[in-house]
């Protein structure tokens, strides 16, 4: 279903509410990671991606994989404002016995497509995903979300070898660009940049944009779709906490849960009901 880019927008704003107050309400998570890809899951969601949340396992549907399992808070959220569960379900986010645990798991969650957490698998398990499609005459895509920080894992690089191989031209990978991680800035950490170079050895598909941008996430996508023959990957320039001032550059929010107070605050800047 397609969605213009004002109610993209509009969307996207509900679904950072519904992440800190999740966090808030669990008392446990990490906003700011969850923040920086709200725009890109809600646009893949909500305007480019074939899903039926009535048929969760429906066979022909397109495949998502949040890599950075952590930012699991507005998978939920957009998972329970497409109808794959009751929004009513959020605030058990992390509770024992919940459907909403800490890190995603496809054998709880309807809609989930892979267990995530272990960083730097969620490219790996896309090339799985393709191939399998292919063996069975399916024509879906497969969209990965991968943090920076997750490119240190050598996995990555692994997968990024045979997804070229195999001419992976229906997966799209976003690279979450928000310069840190738990342990700091990725500059200090690792150093990884430049990193589109990168991927451009490895023989894939680069794009480079802002990733808060909807109008630019639909149109990179568009790009990607149309090259047949080989992956694609999208770096994703975002803001760590988006949305919420007193959270974004703020690498203390990695995992951090904010006060009543800083509930409130939350709210107010991100406006809507």
């Amino acid at each position: 279903m397609t969605q213009d880019v004002r109610e993209l927008n509009n969307i996207a704003r509900q679904i950072r509410r519904d992440v800190v107050t999740m966090i808030h309400l669990a008392g446990d998570g990490h906003p700011g990671p969850s923040l920086s890809c709200v725009d890109i899951v809600t646009s893949l969601y909500f305007s480019v991606m074939r899903t039926d949340p009535k048929n969760p396992r429906w066979a022909d549907r397109d495949r998502f994989i949040l890599s950075k399992g952590h930012a699991c808070p507005t998978l939920y959220a957009v998972l329970a404002r497409k109808g794959y569960f009751p929004v009513s379900e959020l605030p058990t986010l992390r509770s024992l016995n919940s459907k909403l645990q800490g890190h995603p798991d496809m054998n709880k969650t309807p809609g989930i497509d892979t267990t995530s957490g272990s960083l730097g698998n969620g490219i790996s398990i896309g090339v799985g995903m393709i191939l399998a499609g292919r063996q069975q005459k399916h024509d879906y895509h497969v969209y990965v979300v991968t943090g920076d920080g997750e490119l240190e894992e050598g996995i990555v690089w692994e997968a990024a070898m045979s997804a070229k191989k195999y001419k992976a031209g229906r997966m799209i990978v976003f690279i979450d660009n928000n310069g840190m991680q738990s342990g700091g800035a990725i500059e200090v950490v690792s150093g990884i940049a430049p990193i589109l170079p990168k991927w451009e050895a490895f023989g894939w598909h680069c794009q480079e944009i802002d990733g808060h941008d909807i109008g630019q996430i639909l149109a990179a996508v568009k790009a990607a779709q149309a090259v047949k023959d080989a992956p694609s990957v999208i770096l994703s320039h975002t803001v760590k906490g988006k949305g919420i001032p007193f959270m974004e550059h703020n690498n203390a929010w990695h995992k951090a849960v904010p006060t009543k107070e800083q509930l409130a605050e939350a709210l107010a800047a991100l406006g809507g009901e």
